[in-house]
């Protein structure tokens, strides 16, 4: 089953939105979840569960859930508000030049909107574009993957090569994958060098987004 990074989610009525980015177990190398984000105000988003995908097609994820069902499941950020204290600046014309002054006495409070992505702890998410290097570097961009429906085990990733002509997908084979940790939170990492990956299988590109 391929999951296609940036699809339109359709639910059994309807189509809902987007699908902006997968939560994938780094050890498991697993595909856990799909962060779905609607297209309709307030464009909330939310994590659906891998065994929610009952088929995907070119450009198109569909699911067994209906809209409301699928807006009971978890919200991928969650906004809170802090009160942020901030000292009054005045300023004075004294001896030809203006002097600045800060009074501590005379606080004004103004509240800030902070939005936090809820990864499960364990998790990483990884989105459509994410960088993918080789062992010498720089190859390529994530464009989508290649799951088992039973286990939600990543068996492929297909990657957009990074040149500016001649573009195609290239699939990379699970054991060509590196482990995900920390440290490459926003890139991909492989096995191969620069070389291995241009001999690997590679497709035209037919997204509708291309």
């Amino acid at each position: 089953m391929e999951i296609p990074l940036n699809a339109r989610v359709e639910c059994t009525d309807g189509v809902y939105g987007r699908l902006i980015c997968v939560l994938i177990n780094p050890v498991a190398k697993q595909l856990t979840r799909l962060v779905v984000k609607e297209d309709a105000f307030p464009n909330e988003a939310y994590m659906v569960s891998i065994e929610f995908v009952t088929e995907t097609i070119v450009d198109t994820i569909r699911l067994n859930c209906n809209k409301a069902k699928l807006e009971t499941m978890d919200p991928f950020i969650k906004t809170t508000y802090i009160e942020s204290k901030v000292p009054w600046v005045t300023s004075a014309y004294r001896g030809g030049a203006y002097t600045m002054g800060y009074y501590t006495s005379n606080i004004t409070s103004e509240i800030l909107e902070v939005e936090n992505q809820q990864i499960p702890l364990g998790e990483l998410a990884v989105r459509r574009n994410t960088r993918v290097e080789a062992t010498d570097g720089y190859i390529g961009h994530v464009d989508e993957f290649v799951i088992n429906p039973e286990n939600g085990h990543i068996t492929q990733l297909v990657m957009r090569e990074g040149h500016l002509w001649g573009k195609k997908d290239v699939i990379i084979p699970l054991p060509a994958m590196s482990e995900m940790g920390e440290s490459s939170r926003d890139t991909l990492l492989l096995k191969l060098n620069k070389h291995q990956v241009e001999t690997l299988p590679n497709i035209p590109l037919h997204r509708l987004w291309s």
